[in-house]
């Protein structure tokens, strides 16, 4: 991972290059090794700086000969590209696949904070968003307060329930010399004096926009075992979407995307919920938490937010969750971050905020319509 920035302003190819660099030097290998590459969700301007490098420039930044390559916008979200990689390697298409995330979304804004990144074209207007724009719900803050209130209305969700999860992944950011707020602990008092954006969601519940870079190398097995550290074996993905690919147009609006995935990655392997030692639950937004931990088993159906509350998702809690300090602190890498973060746990290297014995993990990416989800294992 690059050293993700909101205050000096790089070239993104250059996070790119420090996080491919890091990446290559951990496992041992050297862009010679690098056979394959791929990301989410490929060059875009769809919205400024959420994806302004595609495989094409970094593969000739990089000085990479790849056998197989691809860009990813639909699927299983930002998981995509790490399961396409795996089934790249698993049928002989390469060996080592480069995955990247790469954003300039904090550059992007300027002056015009938030609304500096969001454009609209006329031509957007012909898609979904057309019903959005008379009513200013342009931000997807604004699509996952729907969530959040139908919760509060549903389950009696307080809004210090929903800071529960937010004040308890700052303390963990303290013990992450890479996270934005390292230095900048939180309280309830603070999280329940911060603006409200989209009412139940305040300033605090919305995942913090950076420049950085994120990239994991998946490696066909038999090549793994040569490499430098120890392989992290993917046990089980799974990006099984039954209901519809929409963020509002859903029966239930207690619930995301991530209720099918989630029940069906238990159908591909032998673990269960009870054998996850760490999480990393996407957290584009606080109430995205705890709709995962239903979806994934870990706690019945509106339940979600007690769990964080009672202290069961906190560092020495049943289920250590976004223990590097999540997107809501440690910034914002589209979910590269939570994959990142569970490969420091399994390695035992996460130095404070390392979970004892951890050898199971869980990352779930994705918000609203799509999601995809990930068992990791290391002996």
């Amino acid at each position: 991972m690059s050293q993700v920035s909101r205050s000096v302003i790089r070239p993104c190819m250059d996070h790119l290059a420090d996080a491919a660099l890091e990446a290559m030097a951990d496992a041992g290998l050297t862009r010679d090794d690098i056979d394959g590459i791929t990301t989410y969700p490929g060059k875009t301007d769809a919205s400024t700086g959420m994806s302004p490098l595609g495989c094409t420039e970094v593969r000739d930044a990089l000085g990479l000969k790849t056998r197989w390559h691809s860009g990813s916008s639909e699927g299983a979200a930002q998981m995509s590209p790490i399961m396409i990689a795996a089934m790249a390697v698993s049928t002989g298409q390469a060996r080592h696949v480069l995955c990247f995330r790469a954003l300039s979304e904090y550059a992007a804004q300027g002056g015009g904070g938030r609304r500096g990144s969001v454009t609209v074209s006329p031509e957007g207007l012909s898609n979904w968003t057309q019903w959005l724009v008379p009513v200013g719900a342009l931000s997807a803050a604004n699509w996952a307060a729907q969530y959040a209130m139908r919760r509060v209305h549903e389950f009696g969700v307080t809004r210090e329930m929903l800071g529960a999860q937010c004040v308890l992944q700052r303390a963990n950011a303290q013990h992450n010399p890479r996270a934005i707020f390292h230095g900048k602990p939180l309280s309830m008092a603070d999280y329940l004096g911060t603006r409200m954006i989209s009412d139940p969601l305040c300033m605090m519940d919305c995942d913090v926009p950076v420049d950085g870079a994120c990239v994991i190398i998946v490696s066909a097995s038999d090549a793994a075992r040569d490499c430098a550290r120890k392989p992290i074996r993917i046990a089980a993905f799974s990006a099984a979407l039954q209901g519809r690919d929409s963020w509002d147009q859903r029966p239930d609006l207690t619930q995301m995307a991530s209720e099918d995935c989630g029940r069906d990655i238990w159908n591909n392997t032998d673990f269960g919920p009870g054998d996850v030692d760490v999480a990393g639950l996407y957290d584009g937004f606080s109430c995205f938490v705890p709709m995962w931990l239903e979806s994934l088993g870990f706690c019945a159906r509106g339940e979600g937010e007690r769990f964080i509350a009672d202290g069961q998702t906190r560092l020495g809690g049943s289920l250590p969750v976004n223990t590097g300090g999540g997107q809501l602190s440690a910034g914002r890498l589209h979910g590269f971050g939570h994959l990142h973060e569970a490969c420091v746990q399994l390695r035992g290297d996460g130095g404070g905020r390392q979970v004892p014995g951890a050898k199971t993990a869980i990352v779930g990416m994705g918000g609203g319509a799509l999601a995809g989800a990930m068992l990791l294992h290391c002996e």
